[in-house]
């Protein structure tokens, strides 16, 4: 047995890089993006090559297994292990250079992909190889499972361009692998010498076999390239420590052929008939993952080939896809040629590894079968068997994937919770392998076998071609200390099952999770490992996940901390349950933005499940400081305007010692200033500016006095009142007595008792700020109140206009997830409109007034997540406004920038899109955030007076509007 402590103290003494040997560095890699779970007894990120040949060294001598790891982005378990894992993307993460003379570059194992790809570009180059994943898989990780991606029918594998790498044996041999078996291990070349006619005769061949070991690489008519015969090893030969890459040239212009077939058997018989053409990419989906409003704009069909084509100008581009329009025999025909069009309908593609993890109906669905490859002339028949064997299993599927290869991706409705679904997993993958091995295929065409296929590898290749595997290994490592269990000697399929370890019994939760049959463990397996919110860099609208980005620290991800909560639902790891300070530790830097809600592709809602989990962990404990202060924030602020002490307390805070004092008792951090009170509530300029509304007049609409416009800034629901009215729109507010039928809309229904309004009884809550500090049992109760006084509104249709977007999507959201048995949430979340929403639902024929400027800021991070903001850009459009805002989160995110300890991170997430829009606006520019945290944010972080959108309408609308 291996003593743990020695282990990690001799590592620690031997490496410059960090040894992680604690709970939640093991907890965030025992898993990848497959369906399978290893613990491991420590994490190393290496520093450089010397830190690897170090690791070695200690984990030979202790018999100790080690595990390269890129991005964790493999799907057949290879990314997981039981000994020490190598995580490359710390450090050894580097572009070492670019030459773009001999079109190649060098890098190290832990580099993104698109981060060479943004260095190639300006040179007219790129790495041809392109992963739906490309924005977090490593080249390591690309040049273990020898990946491919859409544009493999014009530049290969990544094997294909490969030139020369360095690697560590377990032994600690360093070598230099290439062509004419540069390179090779000692016994090698013998090895192949004596098996000539087994490599010449028993590999198929296909552009997508990726199964096995190349050995056939190692042929003297194939240039005995030890490196590419290294690709697609799994990390079971030895460490990758460097690469020589090739790039190509990339097309100047690109248009796309977008073709509808019947059905996807009916596109894939089509596809291989393209080839002559020489496209860039024969990619094929199915209208199952399709979303419906993408769809409309697509050719007829049920099926669709995407054929991308390349020129030197978009008119040489159109015509070749034009050309392959013509010849393709296609229900109906659309060609690209706009940018962002082409991107769009890209996005849907590169998303379907995770929207493809939900059946139509909600029902779960895995890897496992995920990419098996034929030749391309027989995927239409291929893929007609696999539905039937489908079929016979009572299982379902949706394929899709690289057509032009021959390569099919589907995930598959296994029940991979109980035992019969487990046996009934194992017998499906063993005929599948039968009818790939009989159409000629290969088990694997882009994800490598690792634990999923390797078993099955003697149906491919016959009991001796795997035998010489075995010998394989055996002269690159000896020891077998390299990923053992992988390719050769697997473990069996059905093993090491990530689902195994987790309850059976649904656990006791606050939330509905209505999508997820109640269950929080299937919440949890949500996430699986795509990786989505690993991104280091996001442009356009895109939210998710700005504590990874600030950070680059994977606990930070959404995908690290969903890990570190499936190991505290098991119980192994993760010991303490709903008391464990890592998950805590992990969600601490969570923003609450819900950027995953809507960016991660199997929609992951780390908001929630961060809410669920505060409620537990402090449940009959004392809480946080920031939990009473800002938690609280509703309460506090009610008290200081029923006792109209707002001035008062601004004044204190401007005093540096007592507002010093004030923060620290708060848990707020120092480096934020107190923001000032509105003298006047909004609700209070209501009440003074307006008689009761007459009968009659445009239509009715409720405006929600949400929190922070009450409070903080009530002028934007001033302006707001002004807008509505002046677009014929009848304003009222909701009701703040609870009576048997309160009028709606006349005045009569308001009350000023301060005693109400001090017990928050009075006054319509959405609980936002109860909820993002896991606060559940005081938001269920402010939101009952709520939904009293809201009675009256809810037997009218009038609609509800929230101005702030957090509340909004905490109206639309929360609540009917807090009380899914009271019919009244789901009618008031049905009712929640933007205030864009309610001007062009119930305003149509309203035109605002012209204000033609451009436009800097930001979307609400919730906004995008939750409500979307099409009726924004339409009406900014309407008005003049111009140009795009920033996506990506402000960083305050309510109390989350205002709490001790984050206001480095707050500060960061704001540098990377919000502050930077704002900064390089030009003269004239019309800064907007409808967001009270993000016009905060630019406040205290760039001194810009930002507004929300009712209040620049307001403005152009003149004093004659109220």
């Amino acid at each position: 047995m291996t003593d743990l402590t020695a282990l990690e103290a001799e590592l620690r003494s031997a490496v410059r890089g960090e040894v992680g040997f604690d709970v939640t560095s093991r907890a965030l890699v025992t898993m990848d993006a497959s369906n399978y779970r290893r613990v491991p007894l420590g994490v190393v990120a290496p520093r450089d090559a010397d830190d690897v040949a170090a690791v070695l060294r200690v984990c030979r001598e202790r018999d100790v297994p080690v595990v390269p790891r890129g991005g964790g982005t493999s799907i057949a378990g290879q990314a997981t292990g039981t000994g020490v894992v190598l995580d490359f993307t710390r450090h050894m993460n580097r572009l070492l250079s670019l030459d773009p003379r001999t079109r190649t570059a060098v890098v190290e194992p832990g580099l993104v992909l698109d981060r060479l790809q943004e260095a190639a570009a300006p040179h007219g180059l790129r790495f041809g190889p392109d992963p739906s994943t490309h924005s977090r898989c490593t080249l390591g990780g690309m040049i273990g499972n020898n990946a491919c991606g859409s544009h493999s029918v014009a530049w290969g594998t990544t094997a294909d361009n490969v030139r020369e790498l360095s690697v560590l044996t377990a032994r600690g041999q360093r070598l230099r692998p290439g062509p004419r078996w540069a390179g090779a291990p000692q016994g090698l070349r013998e090895l192949a010498g004596t098996e000539l006619a087994r490599l010449r005769t028993g590999f198929p061949d296909l552009p997508r076999r990726i199964s096995g070991y190349a050995l056939d690489a190692l042929l003297p008519e194939h240039g005995a390239d030890v490196a590419r015969s290294f690709c697609g090893s799994e990390g079971t030969l030895g460490v990758l420590t460097e690469a020589v890459v090739r790039l190509v040239e990339a097309p100047r212009a690109r248009a796309l052929a977008v073709l509808g077939y019947a059905d996807e058997s009916a596109a894939a018989e089509a596809a291989a008939g393209l080839l002559p053409h020489r496209p860039l990419t024969a990619e094929g989906m199915a209208r199952d993952l399709v979303p419906a409003a993408i769809t409309t704009h697509l050719p007829r069909g049920d099926a669709w080939l995407f054929v991308e084509t390349g020129g030197d100008t978009r008119t040489q581009a159109r015509a070749r896809a034009q050309t392959i329009a013509s010849a393709a025999d296609a229900v109906d025909t659309l060609v690209l040629t706009d940018p962002a069009a082409q991107r769009a309908l890209w996005r849907i593609r590169e998303d379907a590894a995770g929207t493809a993890t939900r059946m139509p109906d909600g029902t779960e669905a895995w890897p496992g079968w995920e990419d098996c490859a034929v030749p391309p002339a027989r995927l239409g028949v291929y893929l007609r068997d696999f539905r039937t064997l489908l079929a016979a299993h009572g299982l379902r599927g949706t394929p899709y994937g690289h057509f032009g290869d021959g390569c099919i991706h589907a995930r598959i409705d296994f029940d991979l919770l109980s035992t019969a679904g487990v046996s009934r997993f194992r017998r499906f993958s063993e005929e599948l392998a039968h009818l790939v091995v009989a159409h000629g295929g290969s088990l694997s065409g882009e994800h490598g076998d690792g634990q999923a296929r390797a078993e099955l590898l003697p149906k491919m290749y016959g009991p001796q071609t795997v035998a010489l595997f075995e010998r394989a290994k055996a002269v690159w490592d000896p020891d077998d200390l390299l990923n053992p269990g992988m390719l050769v000697r697997p473990a069996p399929l059905d093993t090491n099952l990530r689902f195994a370890v987790l309850p059976r019994e649904p656990v006791d939760v606050a939330f509905g999770y209505p999508a997820d049959g109640g269950d929080f463990a299937a919440a949890v397996r949500r996430c699986v490992g795509v990786a989505a919110c690993r991104t280091t860099h996001t442009s356009g609208p895109a939210v998710m996940c700005p504590s990874f980005r600030a950070t680059g620290a994977e606990e930070h991800s959404t995908r690290g901390r969903a890990r570190l909560l499936h190991e505290m639902l098991a119980g192994e790891l993760v010991t303490d349950g709903w008391r464990s300070t890592e998950v805590r530790d992990a969600l601490d830097l969570c923003l609450s933005c819900k950027g995953c809600r809507s960016d991660c592709p199997a929609g992951v809602d780390m908001a929630t499940y961060k809410a669920e989990f505060l409620h537990h962990h402090y449940a009959g404990r004392r809480r946080p400081a920031a939990h009473y202060s800002l938690g609280l924030l509703p309460r506090w602020l009610r008290w200081a305007a029923a006792t109209r002490t707002a001035p008062a307390l601004n004044a204190l805070a401007t005093v540096g010692p007592l507002a010093a004092v004030a923060k620290r008792l708060a848990g707020i951090t120092p480096r934020r200033a107190i923001p000032r009170l509105a003298a006047e509530p909004f609700t209070r300029w209501w009440r003074r500016r307006r008689r009761p509304a007459r009968e009659g007049g445009g239509e009715l609409v409720v405006l929600w006095p949400d929190t922070f416009t009450e409070h903080l800034s009530p002028t934007v629901g001033e302006a707001a009142v002004r807008v509505l009215e002046a677009a014929g729109l009848r304003v009222a507010l909701p009701p703040t007595l609870r009576l048997r039928r309160p009028p709606v809309g006349d005045g009569r229904s308001v009350t000023v008792n301060p005693l109400a309004v001090l017990r928050g009884r009075g006054r319509v809550c959405c609980g936002l700020t109860y909820v993002s500090t896991g606060q559940l049992e005081r938001a269920r109760a402010v939101l009952r109140r709520t939904l009293d006084l809201m009675d009256p509104v809810l037997e009218t249709d009038a609609p509800v206009v929230v101005l702030e977007p957090s509340c909004a999507a905490a109206l639309r959201t929360d609540l009917p997830e807090l009380l899914p048995d009271d019919p009244r949430a789901h009618r008031l979340a049905g009712r929640v409109l933007t205030f864009a929403e309610a001007l062009e639902r119930h305003a149509p024929g309203w035109r605002p007034p012209r204000l033609d400027r451009p436009v800097a800021g930001q979307t609400h991070c919730h906004q995008h997540a939750v409500l979307g903001d099409a009726a924004d850009r339409r009406l900014r459009a309407a008005a003049g406004l111009t140009g795009d805002l920033a996506g990506g989160c402000c960083g305050l995110a309510g109390n989350f920038g205002f709490e001790k300890g984050h206001f480095e991170v707050s500060a960061a997430c704001a540098e990377e899109q919000l502050l930077p829009s704002v900064r390089t606006a030009p003269a004239g520019t019309v800064v907007l955030a409808d967001g009270y945290s993000c016009r905060t944010q630019l406040d205290q972080l760039a001194g810009t007076r930002a507004r929300h959108l009712a209040e620049v309408l307001a403005e152009a609308l003149g004093e004659g509007a109220g």
